[in-house]
């Protein structure tokens, strides 16, 4: 019989879900959710990407990318502008409030990784870090299948 809640992709599965709410629990006062927080992220690190830039780095299809843009907008956090040299296209900037939000978020963000690791090593979380790189594979935007 298999046993499927000792199969890798049951237990990553709820690790994953896990990890997801410890990170809404320490950024839900702010009224962000994970997916947001990553787009947020990916602009501090590099603020004026493109849609498209963010969909790639994020590994997330363009739609949802476009929808997460929409309430981080409304929400004050970031602004379209149109790109330079495409009229189709818009460079998404961090308005002053999302880039002030940087370091409380990010403390939230450390604050739930403590909390999910907290049975690890330090070694263990490096090999554990490690072996995700390696089952992460190619790092192309999954689509969901359409049958």
């Amino acid at each position: 019989m298999y046993d499927v809640e000792s199969s890798i992709g049951f237990l990553m599965a709820k690790s994953y879900q896990r990890a997801w709410a410890l990170l809404r629990e320490e950024i839900g006062v702010y009224d962000l959710t994970p997916p947001q927080f990553g787009l947020l992220s990916f602009l501090w690190r590099q603020d004026g990407l493109t849609q498209v830039e963010l969909s790639e780095q994020g590994q997330i299809d363009r739609s949802t990318v476009g929808g997460l843009i929409d309430r981080l907008e409304r929400s004050g956090l970031l602004e379209r502008r149109q790109h330079p040299q495409d009229r189709r296209s818009y460079k998404i900037f961090l308005t002053k409030q999302g880039k002030a939000m940087e370091s409380t978020l990010t403390a939230c963000a450390e604050r739930s990784v403590g909390r999910f690791t907290a049975g690890l090593t330090e070694n263990e979380i490096n090999e554990l870090r490690r072996m995700l790189e390696i089952l992460r594979g190619d790092r192309s935007i999954y689509e969901l299948p359409s049958c």
